[in-house]
């Protein structure tokens, strides 16, 4: 498949409607109050399974032919990836295997098999997963739906990106978490492709952060897979990364790095000042502002990308602890 456009990012729109929801914008007062002009929340944390991940997984499931649905779908999933890949199966009568590894948290975990999926847990990483999937799609002929580094799966996240544009026109900067790449790629396309101007910020943890590394090599590097609060950003980008890292070179603007103090900082402010729950990887963008990272020139929106955090780890977050 040739270079994503914003075509593309349209004709997932049609492809997904009806099956993902168009999610909130909405003003923040407490942070426009901080930072000292108007701050938006995009709330994909109210998706139908919790994160974003449900508009790249339902793209790539819908785009299947008959033949590929009959053989089901694999993929490898640090947790809202599965539950995505799950749950768009179930609605388009397609079955699904998700491969985890063993630092997936176990609410994550239950929550894909509560969906039907049928889940295989391997290793120690987010690669170790990765390979498991594979070798099942090359032993079982299952259509692999990857995590973030396929053109279909970039293209339901750029949807988001789209809603964005139209939701707030004048946006003039917007936060994304960063991982692999696949939701930063694809809402970044969106707001790049439509509005040059806009400044684009990747936010991710200190521990373990596999693009960030990737980019100052200037190719795709192995980094330690770490506990983090924010568990769905960890993983790699995987060595043979087509689509994600050079779109991300392309496409960011600047990009912070956060101590896990500070993402605790952030799910406490969503908790307490927005009245969200929220998972680590949710509130990097919230933590981002909470720090002063990101220049006071708005409007600005912050993207909320996922809700699906333990409960056991989300009260010691909210009592003062950072794990």
């Amino acid at each position: 498949m040739s270079a994503l456009s914003l075509h593309d990012l349209y004709l997932a729109r049609q492809r997904i409607h009806g099956l993902v929801r168009s999610t909130p914008l909405e003003l923040s007062p407490s942070l426009s109050r901080h930072l000292g002009v108007p701050v938006y929340l995009k709330l994909e944390a109210l998706q139908t399974t919790g994160s974003f991940k449900l508009r790249g997984a339902s793209n790539a499931i819908a785009a299947l032919g008959p033949e590929h649905r009959s053989r089901g779908v694999v993929t490898a999933s640090t947790g809202n990836h599965g539950r995505a890949v799950a749950h768009a199966a179930a609605q388009l009568g397609v079955k699904a295997t998700v491969f985890l590894s063993q630092l997936v948290p176990a609410n994550k975990v239950q929550a894909i098999r509560d969906l039907g999926a049928e889940v295989c847990i391997v290793g120690q990483s987010q690669d170790d997963a990765q390979q498991a999937a594979q070798q099942h799609a090359d032993e079982h002929g299952a259509a692999l739906i990857p995590p973030f580094d396929h053109p279909l799966v970039i293209a339901g996240q750029g949807t988001l990106g789209l809603e964005i544009i139209e939701q707030l026109p004048e946006v003039e900067q917007v936060l994304i978490p960063l991982s692999g790449g696949g939701l930063f790629a694809g809402v970044a396309l969106a707001l790049k492709s439509i509005n040059p101007a806009i400044t684009t910020h990747g936010i991710s943890m200190q521990r373990g952060a596999a693009m960030h590394a990737s980019l100052q090599a200037g190719s795709p590097v192995e980094v330690e897979e770490l506990p983090t609060l924010a568990d769905s950003l960890g993983g790699g980008i995987g060595l043979g990364n087509q689509y994600t890292l050079s779109m991300t070179q392309r496409l960011l603007d600047q990009l912070h790095l956060l101590p896990e103090a500070s993402i605790a900082n952030g799910m406490r402010h969503a908790y307490q000042h927005e009245r969200l729950v929220l998972e680590g990887a949710g509130a990097v963008g919230i933590a981002a502002l909470l720090d002063g990272l990101v220049a006071a020139r708005g409007p600005l929106v912050v993207v909320v990308s996922g809700r699906n955090v333990d409960s056991a780890q989300h009260q010691r977050v909210i009592n003062g602890g950072d794990a």
